[in-house]
């Protein structure tokens, strides 16, 4: 960072309780009082080169000595300190850190080459225009200054120079860069690349207050120069300066509470400015990004606004999204699930309409197609990774799950991973919460291999793993006809396996009256398909649950009819066996 060194003089103000002085044998005739603070000076050093002074005590002899008052100098007495010691001939130093504050004070005074020829005004502004302005980190260090005085730096055109040495720098072609600039990036050292990163300007641009950067990324963004990915760049390194919260997974522990109402406020305003600055053009930001920008804004309370539009410019680009780009903790203070299920639902509702309104034959679209089902094989990812929530109730996964739509799996495996492990994880569930659980799984979307594991799967209802046995055999039945082989189907040794797998221990009495009935059913030589039902009937009445075996018949009618055998008997006889072994 380039200085100026004017003067030459040592520095022989010192402080006197609230009153500075120099060391000087001539006694001070000029008092000027800023603030809290007194100085004693000589008119014969500070008036010659200050108008304004040359006004105040036009009207005083030189033997009087003259008090004034200059509280409303920009900059205070630290401003004022500089000019002060620039018209004694002590040396200063000049950079972009207070360049502002001497400028500004100096106008103030009226130290202008008209008043004395070389005054500090003249010199200030060549330093400016030769020095600051040439280079770098100098503009925006300057700008970070003018927060201090905004009126006087806007007037004095101080913001609108250095925002355009910084933008005319920005558009440099990358090779022609020769200036140093900050880059730490992971994995990147200056030595190791020779070459300059096309978003080497982001680092330092990001130092900026949120007003001063979005002027910057406009005007960059009015010239057609820089591509959308980079401008959207800018905006992912100024948020991960400046947002609280913006790094993946970050403890739901700092909530909102924890910060004041003006820093909330602050941060709204950065997040709004973030998500209206996003280029139009898909694929300008990642949608891990907007994810990240969704859930702050959440967590902030953003405008409704500002939400719906991070939701549709997600929802545009959720297919290319990850797992780990969904995975954020709720920060609702009513909600005691730790993952957020709630926004990537919305995205999820939003990305089906978005396309459906884009493509009325949306269903005929094969870019659909391949686009949604992406969707689908993201979502039952994000399923199994929620599933291991302990808090998370059945209705919010189920509802996530159901929004898919059916085109969207191919087959339902990894589905039924995912309820596998919420079953797994929540073994308190009801009955009824099991069945509205399983009830979104179609067993003919299961490969063998998930279906042979589900039959076995004591966690599953019984209703399911019936409806799973049903389509074994009718798949199995199917594939006897294609290739005309008469090989006897046997459903009821798929049955006896799945039943014994779920039934480990049973007692004598059952097993002899299990053989009895398994004898008389032969002998009367009924069907197959009859004697497998009946088992598993029995199996139900061993375990207890009469009331899952109503259940089951009566919602397997269509069932009773492909396998040929009457679910009212079946029914029937459970109640009499139920009744027996209460007696």
């Amino acid at each position: 960072m380039k200085f100026m060194k004017l003067g030459t003089r040592p520095d022989t103000f010192y402080t006197e309780q609230a009153t500075r002085t120099l060391i000087s044998d001539i006694p001070a005739d000029l008092v000027i009082q800023i603030n809290d603070v007194t100085y004693m000076l000589h008119k014969f050093s500070l008036v010659p080169k200050c108008g304004l002074l040359q006004r105040l005590c036009y009207d005083s002899s030189d033997s009087e000595c003259v008090t004034l008052e200059l509280h409303d100098i920009p900059g205070g007495e630290d401003a004022f300190e500089l000019c002060a010691k620039f018209c004694y001939g002590i040396s200063i130093n000049i950079s972009a850190h207070n360049y502002v504050l001497a400028l500004c004070a100096a106008k103030f005074l009226r130290m202008n080459d008209s008043v004395e020829k070389g005054n500090f005004v003249g010199k200030l502004e060549a330093f400016f225009n030769s020095c600051i302005l040439e280079g770098w980190k100098d503009p925006i260090a300057t700008l970070q200054t003018t927060a201090t005085l905004p009126e006087w730096s806007e007037n004095l055109g101080i913001v609108r120079k250095c925002i355009d040495s910084i933008i005319e720098k920005v558009l440099t072609p990358p090779p022609q860069v020769k200036w140093s600039y900050t880059y730490t990036r992971p994995g990147y050292t200056k030595k190791q690349h020779h070459s300059v990163p096309k978003d080497w300007w982001t680092e330092d641009v990001s130092d900026l207050d949120i007003d001063l950067f979005r002027c910057i990324i406009m005007a960059i963004r009015s010239t057609y120069v820089l591509p959308p990915q980079l401008i959207g760049e800018a905006l992912h390194v100024y948020a991960c300066r400046w947002l609280p919260g913006i790094t993946k997974l970050k403890s739901s522990g700092s909530s909102a509470s924890s910060q004041t109402d003006e820093s909330n406020k602050i941060d709204q305003k950065i997040l709004e400015t973030i998500v209206s600055m996003i280029p139009a053009d898909r694929g300008s930001v990642s949608v891990g990004f907007l994810f990240r920008l969704l859930s702050i804004s959440i967590h902030l309370g953003a405008s409704s606004v500002t939400k719906t539009e991070l939701i549709r410019r997600a929802s545009l680009q959720f297919e290319e999204a990850t797992v780990s780009d969904l995975l954020y903790p709720s920060t609702s203070s009513s909600d005691q699930n730790y993952y957020d299920i709630e926004l990537v639902l919305a995205v999820l509702e939003t990305f089906l309409k978005v396309w459906k309104r884009m493509s009325p034959g949306a269903v005929d679209n094969s870019y659909f197609l391949r686009s949604v089902r992406n969707v689908g094989k993201l979502i039952d990812s994000y399923l199994q990774v929620v599933a291991r929530d302990d808090n998370m109730p059945v209705s919010k996964f189920v509802s996530l799950a159901e929004t898919v739509p059916s085109i969207a799996r191919l087959d339902h495996d990894d589905l039924y991973h995912a309820i596998n492990i919420y079953l797994k994880v929540h073994p308190e569930l009801s009955k009824a919460e099991k069945k509205r659980l399983c009830g979104i799984l179609d067993c003919q979307k299961l490969s063998p291999e998930v279906r042979g594991h589900a039959v076995k799967n004591e966690l599953l209802p019984l209703r399911t793993v019936v409806q799973l046995l049903y389509f074994e055999q009718e798949k199995g039945s199917r594939e006897t006809t294609s290739s005309h082989k008469l090989l006897p189907i046997k459903p009821h040794e798929i049955l006896l396996g799945a039943a014994k797998h779920r039934a480990a221990t049973v007692t004598r009495d059952n097993k002899e009256e299990e053989s009895r009935t398994d004898h008389q059913r032969n002998n009367n030589k009924r069907s197959e398909g009859k004697l497998a039902v009946a088992e598993l009937e029995r199996k139900m009445v061993i375990r207890g649950d009469v009331e899952d075996a109503q259940s089951e018949a009566k919602d397997q009618s269509v069932l009773s009819c492909k396998l040929d055998f009457d679910p009212k008997k079946i029914i029937t006889r459970a109640r009499s066996k139920s009744d027996h072994k209460a007696r």
